[in-house]
Formats: structure tokens, C-alpha cells, sequence
């Protein structure tokens, strides 16, 4: 980071802006999975599914051959076709929103976790539990 020194008056503002944004724009992840509908979900709030990994994966073996051999061919050309792209960058990305959960240790759904440290488990309406946290905090 660069120490670039402002006249007291815009350092002053600098500071105002970042604190406001630190509070304002808490990170917030709604974890579930097909079973447990998320309602009320802010359209800033991450949706992480733990099953859409699993899911994304019977989609690819459905098309692919009983023969394992057949199989891999099959896969291979189908990793080369624009849908095949796009199919294992969804995957990529639900391994990685799996990992994220994990990392937080959340062992139940839903559960509604924000800025990485509050969390309130078994609520279905983000916006109730986003409400509960903010309580909590004293917001």
C-alpha cells in the first residue's frame, strides 16, 4: 500500500468514505443446498449451493457412454465444444463456493454468514437473518 500524504481535510474525507463502506457493504453469503429454498435474498448476497458441484457433475455423466474408454473420448470432445467450457467453469466455481462454506466451518443449512464472523443458522429468509445478525451487532 502507498503512503501518499493529503491536505487534513480530504484524508479526513478518505477516512469517512472507507469507514462508511467497511459497515455499509457487509459481505453477506446465503449457504444452502436443493433442499433448503433461500427466500428473500438480497441481489448482493453470494448464494453458495453445496450441491450444485454434485449436480453439475450427473449433468456431464448423463451424456457420457457406459464404456469407460468411450467415456473419456467423449469427454474430451465435449470439453472442447463451447458448452463444455462453460460447463466446467460452472464447476470450477462450485468447487470453489464449496471450499469458501467449508473454510467457515458451516455445518448446517441454511445459514446465513456475514462479513466471514456472524452467522445465524436455520432461517430460509436471508433478509430475517441478515436482520437478526445486524440486531446482534447493534445496527
Amino acid at each position: 500500500m502507498f503512503n501518499i500524504p493529503l491536505p487534513s481535510s480530504q484524508a479526513a474525507l478518505l477516512l469517512v468514505v472507507a469507514l462508511a463502506n467497511s459497515t455499509a457493504h457487509a459481505e453477506t453469503w446465503a449457504i444452502t443446498d436443493a433442499a433448503h429454498p433461500l427466500t428473500s435474498v438480497p441481489a448482493d448476497v453470494r448464494v453458495i449451493k453445496l450441491d450444485d458441484q454434485q449436480r453439475i457433475e450427473e449433468q456431464l455423466s448423463r451424456k457420457l457412454p457406459p464404456n469407460p474408454h468411450q467415456a473419456a473420448l467423449a469427454a474430451r470432445q465435449f470439453m472442447g465444444t463451447p458448452a463444455g467450457a462453460a460447463l466446467m467453469q460452472q464447476l470450477a466455481v462450485a468447487q470453489q463456493a464449496n471450499a469458501d462454506a467449508w473454510s467457515l466451518g458451516v455445518s448446517k443449512v441454511p445459514a446465513v454468514v456475514v462479513d466471514r464472523r456472524y452467522v445465524v443458522f436455520g432461517q430460509p429468509d436471508v433478509t430475517a437473518a441478515m436482520q437478526t445478525i445486524n440486531q446482534a451487532r447493534g445496527r
